[in-house]
């Protein structure tokens, strides 16, 4: 059942920079956020647990999962490669009594903020350049060349949507960024 005092906060932002950083530090912050894990599509990453990190989910298994209505919202965000969030782990997350923190791709977090409207606070983690994105994303060597060019690309589409988004954060200082991204969380589950 889902609960009229819970609420959404949705970190979206191009991969590198940061979202998963803030999320994770405001995590230990703060005893009434939950994590809430994504479904995908795509392959697991070494290190990565199912319903800890993702429920991955085959192509097969999440479009049968989109045909029983089973996402509050979902998105194709590459070719072949679905990630969205499960009404179930919503109402969970809400039975449970806590606020809910998303680490979700910017079409996934304005579906949301439109379905879940002033219970939603979606910001958006804007790094300081796309370049400086680019050099994080490669030094994380978690992909091949193509793989690369199709992320900074995906990025430069999506630095586009942060004026949509309801806050903006520039990670440019993380310790900054960190305690703009509390003094939200603070103003907004009072």
């Amino acid at each position: 059942m889902e609960s009229p005092s819970g609420k959404l906060i949705i970190f979206t932002a191009p991969s590198g920079a940061g979202k998963t950083t803030i999320v994770r530090y405001l995590l230990q912050k703060f005893d009434q956020l939950a994590f809430s894990v994504s479904a995908t599509s795509r392959a697991q990453r070494p290190g990565e647990k199912h319903g800890k990190d993702y429920y991955f989910l085959s192509v097969e298994e999440f479009r049968q999962a989109i045909d029983r209505e089973a996402f509050a919202e979902w998105e194709e965000v590459y070719q072949g490669q679905y990630y969205g969030t499960l009404k179930q782990e919503i109402q969970r997350l809400w039975a449970e009594g806590k606020h809910i923190l998303f680490d979700i791709d910017v079409q996934g977090a304005l579906h949301l903020k439109k379905v879940y409207g002033t219970q939603a606070l979606v910001v958006f983690v804007q790094p300081p350049s796309l370049e400086a994105l680019e050099i994080r994303l490669r030094g994380r060597q978690t992909e091949d060349e193509a793989s690369f060019k199709k992320r900074i690309a995906k990025a430069a589409e999506e630095l586009s949507f942060a004026p949509s988004c309801d806050r903006v954060l520039i990670n440019d200082d993380l310790e900054t960024t960190l305690k703009q991204a509390e003094e939200m969380i603070l103003s907004f589950i009072k």
